[in-house]
């Protein structure tokens, strides 16, 4: 097959994104013109603006480096309706590569520090979400991440908040999963059991980022404390043959996410991406942008990326797989005249519980 035929083939390709950041997504255009509306740019053009928003080549090898491309963006993100536009435009641009299954993954703490609270930090991400929806024939569902460096007590918080928003407690595009990120080694996934134990019990799926910046053990941990059923990046998972056997038996998915892995150093350059040794130990994978303007990338890119790894075939496999990995789940959405299920009564004397 010549590279043109492959090219050809990659673009009509339905495609499934699981594991794509709002911040490290937001077209560089969009943050330069709302910038600019609040006089907030740093610098005169959008070329400039470009570099600090996008990783240049001196500045990959690192998880910090990589994540220090999400400060400009938190300028601009910190108003409801900046947020709506710029996750109408990440869904915009999916689309646009052919995405038909698109899940956002997005930190509300760190968009409140101008007035707005969690909730409403949620709603406005799916507000931009619903309306996107109505341009797109896409399933769209959002994951609300606790940073880890905000600790254990915050996640907890936000497990009950992104519940409160839950796609099957609502008729519109909604939350449907859970995550942690941030900052990973001296933050093992132990530590955050309680907020994970809230979002199952609120019927949200659960991932994590995991092996990423740390060791197989944080992986283990992911799925034996938290309950995952997919994780995030997991290289470190790969040197782990009864880590990788447990993958296999279990379903358990990786979210594989090639050009991020580079350029974090999670992966090393010129090293083989392990998105085949997980293939080959029967461990389910989705193929994940990341951060499509950190990266440089969208799904067309990483489809063709991972070809190159692992053949065409085995590309388009992975795609036609992945919906149903997916965490969305429109068959759940309340319906229009539908009422919640009554609550169980209560025995006397004894108060609901507020959780």
């Amino acid at each position: 097959m010549s590279s043109a035929e492959t090219e050809a083939r990659i673009r009509a390709l339905p495609k499934v994104e699981l594991h794509q950041h709002v911040d490290g997504s937001i077209p560089p255009e969009v943050t330069w013109e709302l910038m600019r509306q609040k006089r907030l740019q740093p610098v005169e053009t959008l070329d400039e603006m470009r570099q600090r928003l996008e990783l240049q080549a001196e500045e990959e090898g690192t998880l910090l480096s990589y994540l220090d491309k999400m400060h400009y963006p938190l300028w601009i993100t910190q108003f409801y309706e900046n947020i709506v536009r710029v996750t109408e435009s990440i869904v915009d641009a999916a689309a646009g590569v052919g995405v038909r299954t698109l899940e956002l993954r997005y930190s509300p703490v760190i968009h409140t520090f101008a007035g707005l609270t969690p909730r409403q930090s949620i709603r406005a991400v799916l507000s931009g979400m619903n309306r996107a929806r109505r341009r797109h024939e896409m399933k769209l569902g959002l994951i609300v991440i606790a940073m880890r460096q905000h600790g254990p007590h915050i996640a907890k918080i936000l497990a009950r908040q992104s519940i409160a928003e839950a796609q099957h407690l609502h008729e519109r595009t909604g939350v449907v999963g859970f995550d942690i990120a941030g900052p990973e080694r001296g933050n093992p996934p132990r530590l955050f059991s309680s907020a994970y134990e809230i979002a199952r019990i609120g019927g949200l799926g659960l991932t994590a980022h995991a092996g990423e910046d740390a060791p197989a053990e944080y992986v283990w941990e992911a799925v034996d404390k938290l309950g995952a059923a997919r994780i995030g990046h997991g290289c470190s998972a790969a040197s782990d043959r009864e880590l990788l056997r447990r993958l296999a038996r279990d379903r358990i998915v990786v979210e594989c996410c090639l050009s991020s892995n580079y350029h974090t150093g999670a992966v090393a350059k010129g090293s083989p991406h392990p998105i085949r040794a997980f293939l080959d130990a029967g461990v389910p994978v989705a193929l994940c942008c990341d951060n499509t303007t950190v990266s440089r990338t969208d799904q067309a890119v990483e489809s063709r990326l991972a070809a190159e790894h692992v053949g065409f075939d085995a590309v388009s496999e992975i795609q036609l797989q992945a919906d149903a990995y997916s965490f969305i789940r429109p068959e759940r959405a309340l319906r229009s005249g539908e009422a919640e299920p009554e609550p169980k009564a209560q025995p006397r004397g004894v108060a609901p519980a507020s959780d």
